[in-house]
């Protein structure tokens, strides 16, 4: 159906308009007749009920895609304009803006050419100074125009399309093969279709605008069935179960049922649509199982038996199978001879196995809290489609020249400050926020040289300790100390975090000196030329990395990348110039596994690989046989590294107090610069609770600590034995709790702000 916008502009174009609508009418009625029909005062009219003499354009049998025409319906606008002006242009850039595929005409008979060409669903008529159409304030600002469309869109056209669906829709009811009965929230019966009425031996017309009390019921269910029934729908919940009705008859027939509410205008349960299948048995007293698919909003399908077995034929024909290909034949085979509530539960194994991420929990409703899906969705998306022409583009120069801050020649040339406190590098509660202070934020030189000396990343390198310092030098010279968050002190403490964890018992005797020192190496450079900001944010900006990287994994990408190209670029700082090729390659695909795996896109999908690969075995045998098993299977070690890297690259919630506050604080500032920057650039606000003026820090760390924190500590305790870090990480979610239950904002209570 064809939407025509009157756009009331200002100039005449009241001929062409006239002889438009008579020519698509094909009658030659006058101007004048013409103008006796009097629109409606709604902005937005249709040809049919507002321009009533014109035929209607859409054929009752067309078949749409129903519920999803909007998401796939490339949307054609028309604009009949009688001359080029700033209101025809900002229409015109409104239409590119929304992604609308757009024509002008200038003249009767290109406007006659392009819609019979395009069917547009927008027209847009230039009919100034019109007493026919209600009247519409020039505006030739491309927002306004945009606004115009968008507010057409989601109004009448949205409405027209979904109208224009039921066809369909009610194709596929009549086609399926399961009993379908519609009644509205009084239980009065407003639809079935042909296979209820051959299911129950009515017609629609003994059924259609009576209760469901007026028909008879059967004896066999128990009394308490139908209560238990309506405290369940009237809750909005879905019920299913086998439930004994009635033929007109007067047999009594067992039917498997799913009664499904449905809400409708103003969020209350308006239908509940009942879908039922027969539960028979044949002679040898088996169950015959009806395996039928129905998509109810979109159209007919056939049979999933059907398509099940020409899949399985098909997927029988290949030479190799994937491990989840395995997976569903065993479900296909299994179904076979289950009874129906198994089979139908496999049904829904088998959808949720053949999404593509598997190990990705959906994010909820839109009641859920804010904090959680802004965060998570902020972190764990590689960002939306970009929406804007601003760039952001951090600087591409490397910066390759070592400051003048003094460096010590040799790790036992360190001053006397910094070694007092690194002999405290060991310990858990290291402070590397002091370590930051003493170094003139340069800490990462200082605690890399005194962890690489007690690992042996020097002998494992063959290189001198003047290389591995010049290299440190150049890494940590490219981490943007303005950063909040993201700069060589959250490097140094991944990094004190990454050599803790190896010296624990069952990480030291599961992991080999390559993976050591690669692990190392990976947190040192893990996040080098950081720029403060999200991938989302990248991708959002256009920004060159994200153009490089395709928006996927663009920061971490990035950080290997330039990490190889600055230590390969001079060999004064070349850690790898004397080892061989092979072992390189070895140790170079290892460290990029490492820093990979710190996207959180794949979170959810490395931790339960740890989980189901580590965890579970090992807690069916022995800690001998644990080790055993992961180093004569080096998938198992690859885990372990991903694992190890992930906790310490988000360790700040299981250090000790002080220290998670302060991480708290400096990673909520890098936030709220992001939003800033993103509203002053009009881009997407990838986290809206990020704002410095509203957002409530205790919320934000709840949520993280609650969505990624807790179950990854607990499978990595379960193997590392941590509980110095399950400790403070219990403590830390207190102290947040405290300040939100108290409604505090802030990092702490304002009465400890003033102490």
């Amino acid at each position: 159906m064809t939407i025509y916008v009157r756009v009331k502009i200002g100039f005449h174009l009241y001929r062409i308009v006239t002889q438009v609508f008579l020519a698509l009418r094909g009658k030659g009625k006058s101007p004048k007749q013409t103008s006796q029909l009097q629109p409606s005062r709604h902005p937005i009219y249709t040809l049919h009920n507002c321009l009533n003499f014109v035929p209607r354009l859409v054929n009752k049998n067309d078949l749409v895609s129903g519920m999803t025409m909007l998401k796939v319906h490339k949307k054609y606008v028309l604009l009949i304009f009688a001359k080029e002006d700033n209101q025809s242009n900002g229409f015109w850039w409104a239409c590119d803006r929304a992604g609308y595929r757009c024509n002008v005409a200038w003249t009767l008979e290109s406007a006659l050419e392009c819609f019979l060409d395009k069917h547009q669903e927008i027209i847009v008529i230039d009919h100034r100074n019109s007493k026919y159409f209600d009247q519409f304030m020039e505006n030739s600002s491309v927002t306004a125009c945009y606004n115009e469309l968008v507010q057409i869109e989601h109004g009448e056209v949205r409405s027209q399309f979904k109208l224009r669906a039921c066809n369909a829709l009610f194709t596929a009811l009549d086609h399926c093969q399961e009993a379908v009965e519609i009644t509205s929230e009084d239980h009065v019966i407003q639809y079935v279709n042909p296979a209820f009425e051959r299911m129950m031996g009515y017609c629609k017309g003994e059924l259609i605008g009576k209760e469901l009390t007026e028909l008879p019921k059967s004896d066999k269910n128990s009394a308490d069935l139908l209560d238990n029934i309506n405290t369940f729908i009237k809750k909005g919940k879905e019920w299913q179960g086998v439930y004994y009705a009635r033929r007109k008859s007067g047999d009594s027939i067992q039917q498997h049922v799913k009664i499904t509410p449905v809400v409708g205008q103003g969020g209350k349960i308006r239908h509940f649509v009942s879908l039922k299948r027969l539960h028979c048995t044949n002679e040898n007293n088996k169950q015959v199982l009806y395996f039928f698919h129905v998509i109810i909003f979109i159209a007919f399908t056939p049979s999933l038996q059907t398509r099940r077995y020409s899949s399985m034929a098909r997927i029988h024909s290949m030479t190799i199978e994937a491990p989840i290909t395995k997976v569903i034949n065993i479900i296909n085979a299994a179904q076979e001879n289950s009874p129906i509530t198994v089979a139908e539960a496999l049904d829904r194994v088998l959808e949720i196995l053949r999404t593509t991420e598997l190990y990705s929990p959906q994010l909820g409703t839109k009641d859920e809290d804010p904090h959680t899906s802004d965060l998570v969705g902020g972190l764990m998306n590689d960002g939306l489609r970009r929406l804007s022409g601003n760039e952001y583009v951090f600087s591409k120069n490397m910066n390759l020249s070592h400051t003048h801050l003094p460096v010590p020649n040799t790790i036992s040339d360190v001053p006397p400050c910094i070694a007092q406190l690194l002999d405290n590098e060991e310990s858990w509660d290291f402070n590397i926020f002091e370590l930051e202070a003493v170094t003139n934020k340069r800490p990462l030189v200082y605690l890399g040289l005194k962890v690489f000396a007690r690992f042996g990343v020097s002998e494992f390198l063959n290189c001198s300790e003047a290389t591995l310092r010049a290299w440190l030098q150049v890494i940590e010279a490219n981490y943007h100390s303005s950063n909040s968050y993201h700069n060589s002190t959250h490097a140094a403490d991944v990094l004190h975090a990454t050599a803790f964890f190896l010296g624990k018992e069952r990480v030291k005797g599961s992991l080999d000196h390559l993976d050591e020192v690669a692990a190392l190496i990976a947190a040192t450079i893990h996040d080098v030329d950081h720029p403060g900001r999200t991938n989302s944010f990248l991708c959002n900006a256009g920004s060159e990395l994200a153009v490089l990287y395709n928006d996927t994994a663009v920061l971490e990408s990035h950080h290997t990348a330039l990490a190889f190209q600055l230590t390969t670029k001079d060999s004064k700082y070349n850690i790898f110039k004397n080892i061989d090729r092979n072992r390189y390659r070895t140790l170079r695909q290892a460290i990029i596994d490492m820093v990979l795996a710190t996207e959180m896109t794949k979170h959810f999908e490395h931790v339960n690989k740890f989980v189901n690969s580590i965890n579970k075995p090992m807690n069916d045998g022995s800690n001998t046989e644990c080790t055993t098993n992961i180093k004569n299977f080096p998938d198992n070690q690859t885990l372990i590294k991903r694992m190890m890297i992930k906790c310490a690259d988000v360790a700040n919630p299981c250090r000790p107090l002080e220290l998670c506050i302060e991480w708290a604080g400096r990673i909520s500032e890098e936030y709220f610069a992001q939003t800033d920057e993103e509203k002053r650039q009009g881009l997407p606000v990838v986290m809206p609770v990020f704002d410095r003026n509203t957002c409530s820090i205790p919320k934000s760390q709840i949520s993280f600590i609650d969505y990624f924190i807790t179950d990854m500590f607990d499978a990595w305790d379960a193997f590392a034995h941590l509980p110095v870090l399950m400790q403070h990480l219990a403590n830390n979610y207190k102290h947040w709790k405290t300040l939100d239950d108290l409604k505090c904002k802030s990092l702490r209570l304002p009465s400890e702000n003033n102490n």
